[in-house]
């Protein structure tokens, strides 16, 4: 993570700023594992949720056999539900009337918390975004997570939430973006879902090098353990917005390193975008990852997006 002398300024605004809370903290600390650990990614030829009269349909959130997605018809981006093959419809829509705005009410993560399905998604002006939290679809009327504070690394949006659980507590990784455009990833935590603390030193990822399949950002993480380690997979944006996927590791969840494994679409209907993986594990060494991908690259829709399924394999070496 670089930091710079401007970092002690910045914890001093962040301290000051009032609306949002800071501290810090780590995930619960793994004892770790082999570190020789390397990845292969198969994926099924064909997508499994097409897009149909849609324009784009990405961002797969899964609990259980349900599918939460993002659909895209040209003007608004929605959520809506899938589930053994059977297309069940909108679920959740942007609101213009509130602070949701009526460009998106998607791009979300799951979790079935005491048998209801909560939803944190992203919505608010297209140009800077919050994350809400719908409740078995009934919304929170403010926004869970707001962007940053004046030159923040997450002034101009926060997105692409992925929610975890560890014991009591919900740790929630997300997009931020500054006023250059940077898109990087950094960790909040909670004890009820509702109020998030960030980390005060965030972001916990940082963009590539010149060159690097992720030098023009980052975002859509998926994080899990096994292993004995913290696992994250994440999308980066590369030269020409072309979109792979990278894979990171570490043992408390703030400290993490980037693995040299990167994965690219293997088939014509995701040749230039593969984005917003969805890890549900299958064993301690495979591992199901529902997918976005798209034959355009771009960096944000009108990709002819559809949903693929693969499966991440662990190998010690």
């Amino acid at each position: 993570m670089r930091r710079g002398l401007g970092s002690t300024l910045l914890v001093f605004v962040l301290a000051a700023s009032g609306c949002i809370r800071y501290g810090e903290f780590t995930l619960p600390p793994l004892g770790g594992g082999n570190p020789n650990i390397r990845f292969t990614f198969e994926e099924r030829p064909e997508p499994v949720v097409r897009r149909g009269a849609w324009r784009d349909v990405l961002n797969p959130a899964t609990v259980g056999p349900d599918i939460y997605y993002s659909a895209w018809d040209g003007r608004t981006w929605r959520t809506a539900h899938y589930r053994n093959g059977i297309d069940l419809g909108v679920v959740l829509a942007p609101d213009p009337r509130t602070w949701e705005g009526s460009y998106i009410a998607a791009n979300g993560s799951a979790l079935n918390v005491n048998g209801a399905v909560w939803y944190w998604y992203v919505a608010g002006p297209r140009e800077r975004p919050a994350i809400g939290l719908a409740r078995d679809w009934r919304k929170e009327p403010r926004p869970v997570l707001e962007p940053g504070p004046y030159m923040s690394w997450d002034e101009r949006g926060v997105a692409d939430p992925c929610v975890i659980r560890i014991g009591s507590e919900f740790y929630m990784y997300f997009l931020g973006q500054d006023r250059a455009a940077r898109q990087r990833i950094g960790v909040a935590r909670s004890s009820d879902g509702i109020h998030w603390q960030k980390l005060v030193s965030n972001p916990v990822l940082e963009i590539g090098e010149p060159g690097a399949f992720d030098e023009n950002g980052l975002g859509e993480p998926a994080v899990w353990q096994a292993r004995g380690y913290y696992w994250m997979l994440y999308t980066g944006r590369g030269s020409g917005e072309v979109r792979r996927l990278g894979i990171a590791r570490s043992s408390d969840g703030v400290h993490w390193t980037k693995l040299p494994d990167v994965f690219a679409g293997a088939s014509a209907w995701d040749s230039k975008v593969l984005c917003d993986p969805s890890v549900e594990a299958a064993g301690d060494s495979t591992f199901g990852v529902w997918f976005g991908g798209g034959d355009i690259a771009r960096p944000d829709e009108n990709l002819n997006g559809q949903i693929g399924y693969g499966v991440l394999h662990m190998t010690a070496q």
